[in-house]
């Protein structure tokens, strides 16, 4: 009894257990095992496995089953993930063996970046014909690169009903039909992103979807012939969608006509995105009243939002959001300069102070502050004025704040985060109105403990001269800024970072 009182104490001990597994670890890596495995061969197995499952890292595990007969069973038993690619060849045969030895495979992940045709041919169709086959646990497949699986692939997997989560990245050969009939076999699928699936033209499978109300997480990025338009489809879907990344080629958008159907459908359809907590927009168009905007129109609980070159943003849009979304942690915004002329100073479509005194004003709990503005012609004109990037670090508590190509924040700003009693990390790119007297004020900052800056012209060695020797910060990374030196980062920080290219100014 003593001893499996001992046993269990050490079960749960996960101090005793990460120890174990590290001297273990060290231990091979030395070359030193003979000592530690006769050790281990004492222990019972309900022991070495906790131990084993601490080891997270892919060449520690496989050193640890070539080291001896037990060690190469249990882990066979207890892996449960692989990631494979280039070095699968011949694909088929190699998988097949892969997934004979780990017969508890959940997730699987095959990627061929990379790839060149004398590396051996890629996995095709019948690769995924073999995996539905001989893996009944599989819960999650990512194919990235995968040039030769077509949709007949993705017929096989639809016997996959345990799949929970698929990623398909630059898949190009695969199209509508070859996603519907995955997901019309697989009812459990909460997540699945399209990246870069050139081909993915219909998207009845978007509205088959949102008929089982199953999916949580969504990301369509890059997918050419998908709009903005074809979102609507999602219908009751919506409900249980938690987070959704939706991404726009900005270099090739395909012109969709919608009908007035289809545009009523938007206002007519009751979005609910109550349960929605993380939303990603890039290079979208927001029109008033319709698309998108309803969507930010009904989003109660979210916590993460980043609008990244989207066109169309209005004020009201942000202030609806900030006044439904209290829980709101993090906030990103990258503004098309364009916004900035001075023609559309008076236009509804141009973001101004009032939506960041609304998040400021709404928002107590946001912690994650981003404010961009692309390149453009006329860089002294800003959405944002210095007032309102700040009224966010006075009424939120801020810990991180980072700005790019953001003119409006200048030494007054740096002045006025001397106060700032929550910001632990600053981020200043391309931020040309700070001067090394602002800059010589970081060390008054009370928690800052991350320091970035990047592209900035107007800081120097000098503006670093008051953090010499103080160590106060944990880590300063300077990239690309022309006037300051590895050398005058040197007694800065405990850890530096530097790294100087200078081609982005010519």
């Amino acid at each position: 009894m003593g001893h499996a009182f001992n046993m269990v104490n050490i079960i749960e001990s996960e101090e005793i257990l990460n120890k174990i597994s590290s001297l273990l670890c060290s231990s091979l890596v030395s070359g030193a095992k003979r000592k530690g495995l006769v050790l281990m061969d004492e222990l019972p197995d309900q022991l070495v496995w906790e131990i084993l499952s601490r080891i997270k890292k892919t060449n520690d595990r496989n050193s640890l089953s070539l080291a001896c007969k037990r060690f190469h069973e249990l882990d066979n038993e207890q892996r449960q993930s692989i990631r494979v690619g280039c070095g699968l060849d011949p694909a088929n045969e190699a998988l097949t063996s892969l997934c004979d030895r780990f017969q508890n495979l959940a997730k699987v992940e095959i990627t061929y970046s990379g790839w060149m045709s004398k590396l051996g041919k890629q996995l095709d169709d019948h690769g995924l014909l073999i995996l539905s086959s001989i893996c009944p646990s599989l819960t999650d497949l990512t194919l990235s690169y995968c040039t030769f699986i077509t949709d007949v692939g993705l017929r096989y997997l639809a016997s996959c009903s345990k799949l929970s989560a698929l990623k398909l990245n630059f898949t190009p050969r695969i199209t509508g039909c070859g996603i519907l009939s995955l997901v019309v076999g697989c009812r459990n699928l909460t997540l699945l992103h399209l990246i870069r699936c050139l081909n993915v033209t219909s998207v009845e499978w978007l509205e088959y979807l949102g008929k089982l109300e199953t999916l949580e997480d969504l990301s369509i990025k890059n997918c050419r012939a998908i709009g903005e338009g074809d979102l609507v489809k999602l219908g009751p879907g919506w409900q249980n969608l938690k987070r959704l990344q939706f991404e726009v080629d900005a270099n090739y958008r395909y012109m969709k006509v919608y009908d007035r159907l289809a545009v009523d459908r938007w206002q007519k359809q009751c979005i609910p995105c109550e349960n929605m907590l993380e939303l990603s927009l890039v290079n979208c168009i927001i029109s008033p009243g319709r698309g998108l905007a309803c969507v930010l129109g009904k989003c109660k609980n979210l916590e993460k939002i980043q609008l990244d070159m989207c066109v169309g943003v209005r004020d009201s849009d942000i202030i609806g959001l900030a006044q439904r979304s209290s829980n709101l942690r993090f906030i990103s915004l990258r503004v098309p300069s364009d916004f900035s002329l001075p023609l559309l100073m008076n236009n509804a479509l141009r973001l101004t102070d009032e939506s960041l005194k609304a998040v400021a004003q709404n928002c107590s709990v946001l912690e994650s502050v981003r404010i961009s503005f692309s390149d453009g012609d006329f860089p002294s004109f800003s959405s944002f004025s210095l007032s309102g990037i700040l009224s966010l670090i006075k009424m939120c508590p801020v810990r991180e704040l980072a700005l790019d190509h953001v003119y409006s924040f200048n030494d007054v700003g740096m002045e006025a985060l001397c106060s700032a009693q929550f910001l632990e990390i600053l981020e200043l790119v391309r931020c040309q109105e700070i001067s090394d007297e602002g800059l010589q004020l970081v060390g008054q900052f009370p928690r800052l403990r991350v320091l970035r800056l990047s592209k900035c012209l107007g800081i120097s060695d000098d503006g670093l001269k008051p953090l010499m020797g103080s160590y106060k910060l944990e880590l300063l990374a300077v990239e690309d800024c022309p006037q300051i030196s590895e050398r005058g980062l040197q007694g800065a920080a405990k850890s530096i970072s530097f790294r100087q290219d200078l081609s982005w100014m010519y």
